[in-house]
């Protein structure tokens, strides 16, 4: 279990969430009114001292759409006076709006004018003097430069900038401005009078151009030394710096520095001071600004343009004890403050920063001035040097903060309400990290062989030796690109393991050509074996073009080169990258993990479910980009192809490597010096708006025994490792610092063991569930299973297969993991029903003669999922009476079962007499003896009236009606029995007679064979 959280303040500014852009309203229309002044009017002219008619405020609209300025109001530094815009004031773009307020207030010596919005309160902008200016003061260039003196007042026009003395009358300063003559672009940029044990003068070319300065001289403020020449062959390219060491003579406190042309007549630029800087006197901007006090040296390349010493932090209400004001020094050495006067808007008011009071490089003062004079809602801190009148610094505000007011960036920044009050410490800014101190010990080590690299070793991975025994380091060098494989010796230094090994391993790309720029290296399932994956940000031979991929290198290959087995150039999904600010950092993602914490696929907006992609592993690969600050999440699949499945930002501008701790399932995010070693914990969340989503657990300041390093790589030990509650933990100094590239800390381990997350098991059925509910053939269950926190104990259970009869069948399977998780699943019930119903024919018998009207009938019974319907009987009639019935009967399942019987039904006959053959069919002849009496019976539908029987004759047809047959009162199925009684002829034995039954008006005979 980690220790308890001590935030501490943020010193890295938040970046933009990666992959969300914030676009403007399309297609509406913004009025141009007061609602846009404070973007766009700005006080652009001040007259505080003989203006026509009188004092004057001047504004000017930076916009392009004009701005209603109606009821808009202007102040100098007394509240109680104002002067309100009138209605239908209108300022056009690009244009000015000159303001007689003299009438309403006069400017005095030492004040300030303040254009407010309509409420009364709300700053929009303001400048504060303190001295008339011999002409006016006015920005330069027009609306968005700097104040300063100008040459010549222009009420209601552009402002006259030219011969500009430098001097803006709010911040003074103890250089005199110089001036360039002639037309060259190459100009006095920088001067070293003290500081180092040689003075030196810097040149910089402004133009688009190369100058030839072969010949040109600088010289001091002595005319009788020889000026120092430039050697022949010396060229500027635009843009360059050029520093000339003054190796003849030095440069005083009050002195100056002029540059000739050749001819060593010419003035090209001249710079006059008359006291030493305490760092350097510059340009800011370069080449063209005015001379300053810069921040820090920085011989032959861009000015440090930062004000050295700043009002930092205001406290004006609420302060401990009591209101303060905050000094800080911008600079890298230490600055004497002693004897500065601070002020608030009254010059009557001053606190005096006493003797020996020294600032140290980047640190902070605080004046509590409560006892001198209190700082109201509406008032200005304001900051001079020792002789009370030059101003150094000032801020103004119209209402107390809810906070405190601070620089935002801390020290460079304009003032904004901050997030937290700071008093003598860094200012904490809204969307600022809040930090808190390393997680671990405080002593870092130079840990690897001096000779291993001597710069640019970049990202690591532990793989660890399932043991409490040290594993391999993983590094990569990103100039050669080469991958190392590190061994810990006995007394702890880390060494490239022997063999192949032993000078690093160089990498090309798959067609074995290339330097590749290796960032990152991670491993997948705790092992190399599966290969070592690699990031990258470009091919050193072709150092220009940006090719952010994922190399794949197969270690066990041998060799001291390798060749990439895969790629996974992932250029076409992120954004459009610089050469050199591509893929820093990768690190691998456990399936297991990510689904175990509820991550969320980003791409369907559901739970990540692994099975989505195939071919890509058993995990997901994170990879931080240093050019947007965002860590992108994708599958990479076996053939090259990729997936995007999450993104999200780091909170840094750039990020320089990832790592995976599997142990507190932490997601390591590495920035380098830039952000003083800060290291953003990420886990997955899992509640709230963000669950389900990697967010900033903490962000983590560098170890404190530790200077702040070019990081480019970070890891840490497995848990097997713990010790004390610490294990060890690796950072890769890409610079190489003090001729070491590795060193070795702590960080601390989950002292408790960590939650168990049972494994998964779901179960599916195979074919799908038919539309009765019932199955007539074999079913498949099938398991599909995710682990937990921890490996199966056992493989997934196999599949199987239910094959009989049955309802509401189902198969329990379950699982564990090594950790002790378990997981149970019961398939959704299965019924089977694979028998045909059970069918009886009955009331009839295969092959039997029956006499009369028979109506065969059928049972049928199922015993499993029971009859669709009832059973049915159908009879298909043959010749000579003989018949076919079939009884069919269905199950619920689909089943079907029939049985069919042939027999023979006779409708007339002679009652008790035999048929002449065993085949005959209903036309055979009945034996009868001659003379015999013989009772003939007959079977019509129900409602025809009684048959007539007609005589009997040997040939032809039945003639002479003998009389209606009497009904036996015997029916069955819609049908009647009649009979009559005959005496047979006493003919000659063996003949046949054939009688006549005419029945609703058919006629039918009965055939009767004489006996003896």
């Amino acid at each position: 279990m980690r220790g308890p959280r001590v935030e501490h303040r943020a010193r890295v500014a938040l970046a933009a969430i990666a992959g969300v852009l914030v676009a403007p309203l399309a297609g509406v229309a913004l009025p141009a009114s007061a609602a846009t002044a404070a973007g766009s009017l700005v006080i652009n002219e001040v007259e505080s001292s003989g203006g026509d008619p009188g004092d004057w405020i001047e504004l000017y609209n930076t916009g392009d759409e004009a701005v209603d300025a109606s009821g808009l109001v202007l102040r100098d530094n007394d509240d109680s006076h104002a002067y309100v815009i009138d209605a239908g004031a209108t300022v056009e773009a690009g244009a000015y709006l000159a303001l007689d307020v003299d009438a309403s207030f006069g400017l005095g010596g030492s004040d300030s004018a303040r254009l407010f919005d309509t409420d009364g309160t709300t700053l929009i902008d303001s400048y504060t003097w303190t001295t008339q200016a011999t002409t006016t003061y006015g920005r330069c260039p027009d609306g968005t430069g700097d104040f300063a003196t100008t040459a010549a007042s222009t009420k209601g026009a552009a402002n006259d900038c030219a011969g500009d003395t430098g001097d803006t009358g709010g911040t003074g300063g103890t250089g005199d401005t110089g001036s360039t003559g002639g037309s060259s672009t190459v100009v006095l940029n920088e001067v070293e009078s003290n500081g180092d044990t040689t003075d030196w003068v810097e040149l910089y070319n402004t133009g688009t151009e190369a100058v030839d300065v072969s010949g040109w001289g600088v010289l001091d403020n002595d005319s009788s030394h020889t000026p120092l020449t430039l050697p022949a062959g010396t060229t500027l390219a635009a843009g360059e710096f050029y520093a000339v060491d003054m190796t003849d003579f030095g440069l005083g406190g009050a002195d100056s520095a002029t540059l000739y042309e050749a001819d060593l007549t010419t003035v090209v630029d001249t710079y006059s001071w008359t006291a030493h800087a305490t760092t350097t006197y510059g340009r800011c901007p370069d080449g063209t600004g005015e001379w300053v006090t810069t921040a820090a040296s920085t011989k032959g390349a861009a000015n440090d343009c930062v004000q050295p010493l700043v009002i930092n932090e205001v406290e004006s209400s609420g302060g401990d004890p009591g209101d303060w004001i905050e000094l800080r020094n911008n600079t890298d050495a230490a600055l004497d403050i002693s004897g500065y006067v601070l002020k608030d808007s009254d010059d009557t008011h001053a606190f005096v920063v006493p003797d020996a009071t020294t600032i140290d490089a980047g640190g902070y003062y605080v004046a509590e001035v409560d006892a001198s004079f209190g700082l109201g809602s509406s008032d200005s801190a304001r900051l001079f040097e020792a002789d009370g009148t030059t101003l150094v610094d000032s801020y103004t505000w119209t209402a107390h903060a809810d906070t405190t007011y601070g620089r935002c960036p801390d020290g460079t920044g304009d003032f904004a309400t901050t997030a937290a009050s700071t008093k003598g410490a860094a200012n904490l800014c809204e969307g600022d990290l809040v930090t808190r101190a390393w997680p671990g010990g405080t002593d870092v080590t130079a840990v690897d062989d001096a000779d291993l690299v001597t710069t640019n070793l970049s990202g690591l991975a532990y793989e660890a030796s399932g043991t409490s025994e040290p594993g391999t380091l993983w590094a990569v060098q990103n100039g050669p690109g080469t991958l190392f494989r590190l061994e810990q010796a006995d007394d702890g230094q880390w060494l490239a393991a022997d063999g192949d090994w032993a000078s690093g391993v160089t990498l090309h790309y798959a067609d074995g050509t290339g330097n590749v720029d290796a960032e990152g290296v991670a491993i997948a399932d705790g092992s190399a074996d599966g290969g070592v994956y690699v990031s990258t940000e470009r091919d050193n031979d072709a150092s220009s073009v940006s090719r952010p991929s994922v190399l794949r290198y197969d270690v066990s290959a041998g060799g001291t080169t390798l060749d990439a087995t895969t790629e996974w150039n992932l250029a076409g999904d992120l954004p459009t990258l610089g050469a050199n600010s591509g893929l820093e950092g990768i690190a691998w993602l456990p399936d297991a993990d990510l689904v175990a914490a509820g991550f969320v696929d980003a791409t369907t907006g559901e739970a990540y479910d692994p099975a989505d992609y195939p071919g890509h592993g058993d995990g997901l690969f994170a990879v931080g980009v240093e050019g947007t600050g965002g860590v992108y999440v994708y599958a990479l699949a076996e053939d090259g192809s990729y997936t995007r499945v999450a993104d999200f930002a780091s909170g840094f501008d750039g990020v320089m490597d990832l790592d995976y701790d599997g142990a507190s399932q932490t997601l390591y995010v590495v920035c380098d010096d830039a952000c003083e070693g800060v290291i953003g914990e990420f886990a997955i969340a899992s509640e709230g708006d963000d669950a389900g989503t990697f967010v900033a657990d903490v962000y983590d300041e560098r170890p404190a025994g530790m200077a702040n390093l070019a990081n480019e790589g970070f890891t840490v030990a497995a848990a097997a490792e713990c010790a004390d509650g610490l294990k060890p933990a690796f950072w890769a100094d890409d610079s190489d610092t003090d001729g070491y590239s590795l060193r070795e800390g702590t960080v601390e381990c989950d002292t408790e063991p960590a939650a168990v997350v049972d494994p998964t098991i779901s179960a599916s059925v195979s074919p799908a569930v038919p539309a009765s509910g019932w199955y007539t053939g074999p079913v498949t269950v099938s398991f599909t299973c995710v682990e937990g926190s921890a490996a199966l104990v056992d493989a997934c259970p196999e599949d199987v297969v239910l094959d009989e009869d049955g309802a509401d069948q189902s198969v329990t399977a379950s699982i564990e993991a090594t950790d002790g998780g378990t997981a149970t699943v019961t398939s959704e019930p299965v019924s089977i029903d694979a028998t045909a119903p059970v069918v009886r024919l009955t009331k009839v018998a295969a092959g039997q003669t029956y006499r009369g009207v028979r109506t065969p009938s059928c049972v049928a019974s199922d015993a499993t999922s029971g009859l669709a319907g009832e059973c049915e009987v159908t009879v298909r009639e043959g010749s000579n009476g003989w018949r076919v019935a079939t009884a069919s009967a269905t199950d619920v399942a689909g089943n079907t079962a029939s049985v069919s019987r042939r027999y023979r039904v006779l409708t007339a006959f002679v009652r008790g007499a035999s048929q002449a053959g065993a085949g005959s069919g209903a036309g055979s002849a009945f034996r009868v003896g001659r003379g015999d009496r013989a009772t003939l019976v007959v079977w019509v539908p129900v409602g025809r009236s009684a048959p007539t029987l007609l005589a009997a004759t040997r040939a032809g047809s039945p003639h002479a009606a003998l009389g209606r047959m009497g009904a036996t009162g015997t029916a069955q199925d819609g049908w009647a029995e009649y009979e009559a009684v005959v005496r047979l002829p006493s003919a000659k034995a063996g003949t046949t007679w054939r009688y006549g039954v005419r029945s609703g008006g058919d006629v039918s005979l009965l055939a009767v064979r004489l006996t003896r």
